[in-house]
């Protein structure tokens, strides 16, 4: 007679590999195919659908889909695309707040007809420099907000970029909005974040729309005084838009045929105290699902200035702009910003001919070289000290400038 250590020796034991990992000697379970199930003309299956229970060698039945006489969200199934309430034959080419343009400034340029300045307008200069519009101990307070951002509000030896990039912009706000004794008009201002943004126009042959929220927004009760003169926009009208051909211009732009025409929405309803837009504030690396490149990052922060701009068009003059709109733009990933101030001259953008938009750009501007926790030995050397290093207070001066625009 076999004893059950016996049985239990015949068995197939299963053999250990210390040498690999377990992932490398497990074996998958096979994908189970399914059965093809064969239709003959003319020929009506027998099912066990009737007898109400299963019969062997009867083919399995098949049921309608149960409709329930209530709306359950859990369980909703939208219908087919063409027979959706919006849906349309043309496309709509949409950009939202995680979209990378290929072509990044240039093809942001294309899209909404706009020449590009290099520098900021030099009028905005005047204001930072003027002894009235500084801050009391401005160096020194600057350089205390950032190593507050950089070494103090933080739990951890060396924080995230995107804890420290964010602390830094609010640190500079609030810095800036100490000038409010001064400056009463500063007062008149609100910042809101979270808000959704919508803007509809037409560029050559296509249906562009942007969509998103895109930041923390400074709103204001009067509108920012225009940056270029009668003259100088009418001068625009010479400018030639650069190509990228044979690249098309809707590249990496999302395509739908599910879309509400004529959506302009500034994200705020009709009676907001605070109509104008003032300064789109932007942080680079804080959304860890997209991760934007420094070209393809401006070209995200012209495409939401322009999307404010024409939205706030819409609504104060309608389908003609009877004066131009300016929104401004600050983006920074907490060492290094990008600077820019947007003039919307024209609503008319299917063609190439006429006025064009203005844009001015101070790109890669940095406030300070180094903040390091420790200092970068090289070679037994010191290159780098602990400590905030590099410090440039020209930088902030341009911060400060937009701020006080139109606050002066």
């Amino acid at each position: 007679l076999w004893s059950r250590t016996n049985v239990r020796a015949s068995r197939p034991q299963a053999r250990r590999h210390f040498g690999v990992s377990r992932c490398l000697t497990a074996k998958a379970a096979s994908a189970r195919k399914p059965r093809e199930r064969v239709e003959i003309p003319g020929l009506e299956m027998v099912t066990y659908g009737e007898r109400m229970h299963y019969v062997p060698g009867l083919a399995k039945p098949v049921n309608p889909r149960w409709e329930r006489d209530y709306k359950d969200p859990g369980r909703h199934r939208s219908p087919p695309i063409h027979e959706m309430l919006l849906y349309k034959e043309k496309p709509c080419y949409t950009y939202n707040q995680r979209t990378s343009l290929l072509e990044g400034t240039r093809q942001a340029l294309w899209l909404t007809k706009t020449k590009l300045i290099s520098g900021l307008p030099p009028r905005l200069f005047s204001l930072a420099e003027s002894p009235a519009n500084q801050i009391p101990d401005q160096d020194e307070r600057v350089q205390n907000a950032i190593k507050n951002a950089r070494f103090w509000d933080t739990t951890v030896e060396r924080p995230g970029k995107e804890k420290y990039s964010n602390t830094l912009l609010i640190n500079l706000l609030h810095l800036c909005a100490t000038l409010q004794s001064s400056h009463p008009a500063i007062g008149r201002r609100i910042l809101a974040e979270k808000y959704s943004l919508a803007a509809t126009w037409e560029r050559e042959e296509y249906l562009l729309q942007i969509r998103g929220q895109n930041g923390l927004l400074l709103n204001c009760m009067d509108p920012i005084p225009e940056v270029s003169g009668k003259q100088e926009v009418a001068d625009t009208a010479d400018h030639v838009l650069e190509t990228f051909y044979p690249v098309s211009p809707t590249i990496d732009l999302q395509q739908v045929h599910v879309y509400k025409e004529e959506v302009n929405c500034i994200g705020f309803s009709d009676d907001y105290p605070y109509p104008h837009a003032h300064t789109l504030y932007f942080l680079d690396g804080v959304d860890t699902h997209c991760k934007l490149r420094p070209e393809q990052f401006r070209a995200k922060m012209v495409m939401f200035l322009f999307g404010n701009a024409l939205a706030r068009a819409h609504k104060l003059y309608g389908p003609i702009l009877n004066r131009p709109i300016t929104v401004q733009g600050v983006g920074t990933n907490g060492r290094i910003f990008q600077f820019m101030v947007f003039q919307l001259n024209t609503t008319d953008l299917s063609g190439d001919d006429g006025i064009k938009n203005q844009i001015w750009l101070d790109k890669d501007v940095e406030l300070y070289e180094f903040a390091k926790v420790r200092p970068l030995i090289k070679k037994k050397q010191v290159t780098v000290p602990a400590g905030l290093a590099g410090y440039k207070s020209e930088t902030f001066s341009k911060f400060l400038a937009l701020y006080l625009h139109g606050a002066v």
